[in-house]
């Protein structure tokens, strides 16, 4: 599956893809969505670049181990899920800022609990497969 087209479209879908998981991310205070639909919609575009590309070039693409993101997404949750115990709540409950971001809205507790979630799903992904498919 290593032909021209394939490669030259999977340079056009792995910012796109990404682009479009982030959305799914933010998305999810409202509507459904959130950190894990997030997390696969990123793991899927580099599994479509090292698919087109070979999983060498989608490893240099990326400056770290994605094995290093489930550590620091679960920091990212548990924090979130503790921080309302220094205000007297109980753990995971959601805190709002006050006044609304521009484009995301109103930022809580909730977003940071969904990104750790996204970093732990790009990470185990990507390193189940990345380990799968170098035994290759």
């Amino acid at each position: 599956m290593k032909t021209i087209i394939f490669k030259t479209a999977s340079a056009y879908l792995l910012p796109l893809l990404l682009l479009f998981s982030i959305f799914i991310l933010l998305r999810g205070h409202y509507l459904p969505g959130g950190g894990f639909v997030g997390g696969l919609m990123a793991s899927i575009a580099f599994v479509i670049h090292s698919f087109a590309n070979g999983i060498d070039k989608t490893k240099n693409i990326m400056t770290f181990h994605p094995g290093f993101l489930m550590p620091v997404g679960l920091l990212l949750a548990l924090v979130s899920g503790t921080l309302p115990l220094f205000f007297g709540d109980t753990f995971m409950t959601g805190l709002w800022m006050e006044n609304a971001l521009p484009v995301i809205g109103k930022v809580g507790s909730a977003l940071f609990f969904d990104t750790g979630v996204y970093l732990v799903v790009i990470g185990v992904t990507l390193t189940i497969i990345f380990t799968i498919s170098e035994g290759l």
